[in-house]
C-alpha cells in the first residue's frame, strides 16, 4: 500500500495565529505603515517633510555688546559679563528668541565662527509633540547679530558726574596702620567690589560708586568691623521742573576713632568709673567694633562701645612711633594671669642708657610670659615726659591716680630682625587705588614703607589679629630670592623673629585689581 493510501494525522489542537496589525499605505509616498499609529496616513519622513515644529521661532536675532565693559545686554535693562560661548552667554541667545515656550529644548550649542565676523551661531535641538503618540525632534540653526552699544555706566563715565555716591574714610593720626588693616578687612570680604575707583587723599580712602544703595552698603560694613562716626550729605545735581524729578549727589563722611593699637590713653576718670572702674591710664589692646583697653598693673579690661566714645571723645596720649626701647634687667612673675597676660614685676633700663648711666626703672607688666631678662621690650616712658591732654593733667591733679602713674609703661617685646626682612613666606592683598593728585614724594613715600613694614611686623608677633585677615603664599620667585638670601646671609642664622606657619596661608591669587606686596 502506497503513502498516498493513508491519510496524514491531523493535529486537532488549537492554532494560535499571530495577529498582525492594520497596515496602510502613505497617503503622500505610498509606504507601508501601522495605520493604528500613523498620524494623518503619514509616514514619518512625510511627516518631517510636511510639518515643521521650529514654526514661529526666529532665525535671526540680535546681541548688544558694550566694548568699553565687554558686557552684554540682558533685556530690559540689565548688563552682564559673559565670556565667548560660555554657558551664560547661551543662556542669553536663549532668551532673545520668541516661541521657545511652546516646545521642548533638547540641546543648544555653539557653533564656532570667526571672531571678527561679528556674528554667533548656536544649533538647537528641540521636541514637540504634532499628535497623539507622535513626537517629532528637529535641530536647526540660529544666528545672531552681535551690535556694539554703549551700556549706561560707561556712558556716565565719560561725562563729570562719574559718581553717584561717595564714602570718605577719615582717620586724624600719624600713621597707616589702622588703614593698612582696614584694607586688609575689605580685601577679605569682598566689600570694595562694587567701587568705580578708589581715590587715596590726605589722611585717607575715597570710595566712589555709581548707586548709592552701594555706598550705604560699605558704610554698614565700615559699622560692623570699626568703630566709625557717620555723617551723610547730598548734593542737587539737576532737577526737571515738568516732572519734579531731582538727580543728587550722595557723600558719606565716616570718621574712624583716632586711637590704635598698643596706643597709650587716659580715659577721662569719670568715663573710667562708668566702664568698670578701671584705672584712667591703660594700653588700647585691640581696636574691634569697640575700644579694647588694658590696665597692665591689675590686667583689668574695659570696653568702650562706639556710642560711648563719641559722646566725650579723647585722644591717645602717644603712639607707636613714640615707643622706647628697654632692656629688660630683672623680671618676677607674681602669679595672676589672664589669658596670654602674665602679671609681672619688671625692672628695665632704656637702651640709649647703657654705658653711659645705670639708671633704672621699676614697673609691673602684663607680659611675664615673654620676657625674660637681657630682652628688649618696647614701652612709653611717662617721667620726664610733658603730654598735651587735659585727660592726663586731671590725672596729675587727682588725689586718687596721681600716685599710679608709673615711670614706664611696657607695651611689646621687642624682636631683633635683619635689616632686609623681603625673605617672608607669606604675601597681602593690596588694593589698587587712584593717587590722584597727592603723589607722594620721597619723604612721604618712606613714611609709607615704614608702617607698612610695621603692620607687616604685627601680623607676625599677632596670632588674633592674623585669624581676621587673609595671608598668601609667597611667589615662586620671592621663595628663591629668600633662598639665595639665606645662603649669602648664613652668618644671621639666630633670629627669633615670630615665623608664620605654612599651615596658615592660601594658595596664591590671581586678581586683576589687587596686587602682591611684601
Amino acid at each position: 500500500m502506497s503513502a498516498m493510501d493513508l491519510d496524514a494525522p491531523v493535529s486537532i489542537a488549537p492554532q494560535h495565529r499571530e495577529q498582525t496589525s492594520a497596515t496602510i499605505l502613505c497617503c503622500n509616498c505610498g509606504a507601508a505603515i501601522d495605520g493604528t499609529t500613523s498620524a494623518g496616513a503619514l509616514c514619518y519622513d512625510c511627516v518631517k517633510l510636511t510639518i515643521d515644529v521650529s514654526q514661529g521661532i526666529q532665525r535671526e536675532a540680535t546681541l548688544h555688546f558694550c566694548r568699553d565693559c565687554e558686557r552684554w545686554l540682558l533685556p530690559p535693562s540689565s548688563w552682564i559679563v559673559a565670556a565667548p560661548e560660555s554657558r551664560e552667554l547661551l543662556a542669553l541667545c536663549l532668551k532673545k528668541l520668541r516661541g521657545l515656550h511652546k516646545v521642548r529644548i533638547i540641546d543648544a550649542s555653539f557653533i564656532w565662527t570667526e571672531p571678527h565676523s561679528r556674528r554667533v551661531k548656536v544649533k538647537l535641538t528641540i521636541q514637540d509633540s504634532v499628535s497623539e503618540g507622535v513626537v517629532l525632534q528637529q535641530a536647526f540653526e540660529i544666528e545672531y547679530v552681535v551690535a556694539y552699544q554703549q551700556c549706561p555706566d560707561c556712558a556716565k563715565s565719560y561725562t563729570a558726574n562719574t559718581w553717584r555716591a561717595c564714602v570718605q574714610v577719615r582717620q586724624k593720626v600719624p600713621h597707616k596702620r589702622t588703614f593698612l588693616y582696614l584694607e586688609q578687612l575689605i580685601l577679605k570680604h569682598g566689600a570694595h567690589k562694587d567701587t568705580i575707583n578708589i581715590k587715596e587723599v590726605k589722611d585717607g580712602l575715597d570710595f566712589y560708586y555709581s548707586a548709592r544703595n552701594q555706598a550705604e552698603k560699605f558704610v554698614d560694613f565700615l559699622n560692623s568691623v570699626a568703630p566709625v562716626r557717620t555723617k551723610k550729605s547730598q548734593e542737587l545735581i539737576s532737577m526737571d521742573i515738568h516732572t519734579s524729578t531731582k538727580s543728587y549727589k550722595f557723600s558719606y563722611s565716616v570718621e574712624l576713632v583716632p586711637i590704635c593699637k598698643d596706643d597709650l590713653v587716659a580715659i577721662p576718670i569719670k568715663l573710667a568709673k562708668q566702664i568698670g572702674n578701671i584705672s584712667p591710664l591703660g594700653l588700647c589692646y585691640r581696636v574691634g567694633t569697640s575700644l579694647n583697653i588694658l590696665d597692665p598693673h591689675t590686667l583689668q579690661t574695659a570696653d568702650i562701645s562706639t556710642p560711648i566714645y563719641w559722646r566725650a571723645p579723647f585722644t591717645a596720649l602717644a603712639d607707636v612711633q613714640e615707643l622706647v626701647e628697654f632692656i629688660v634687667m630683672d623680671i618676677e612673675p607674681i602669679g595672676a594671669q589672664k589669658g596670654k597676660w602674665l602679671l609681672a614685676e619688671a625692672t628695665v633700663a632704656r637702651a640709649s642708657d647703657l654705658g653711659s648711666n645705670d639708671k633704672t626703672y621699676y614697673t609691673r607688666t602684663h607680659l611675664g610670659n615673654v620676657l625674660h631678662p637681657g630682652d628688649s621690650v618696647m614701652g612709653y616712658m611717662l617721667t620726664g615726659t610733658n603730654f598735651n591732654s587735659p585727660q592726663f593733667d586731671a590725672l596729675e591733679q587727682s588725689n586718687s591716680y596721681a600716685s599710679q602713674i608709673p615711670d614706664v609703661m611696657l607695651v611689646k617685646k621687642f624682636y631683633a630682625r635683619k635689616k632686609k626682612s623681603k625673605n617672608r613666606n607669606w604675601r597681602l592683598r593690596r588694593m589698587a587705588k587712584d593717587e590722584g593728585d597727592l603723589l607722594p614724594k620721597k619723604s612721604d613715600q618712606e613714611k609709607m614703607d615704614r608702617d607698612y613694614e610695621m603692620f607687616l611686623r604685627d601680623v607676625e608677633e599677632d596670632t588674633e589679629l592674623r585669624q581676621t585677615m587673609a595671608l598668601y603664599k609667597a611667589q615662586q620667585q620671592a621663595k628663591k630670592d629668600a633662598e639665595a638670601m639665606s645662603v649669602v646671609e648664613t652668618e644671621d642664622g639666630d633670629d627669633e623673629t615670630p615665623q608664620i606657619n605654612m599651615d596658615e596661608l592660601l594658595d596664591e591669587f590671581d586678581e586683576l585689581n589687587v596686587k602682591d606686596e611684601h
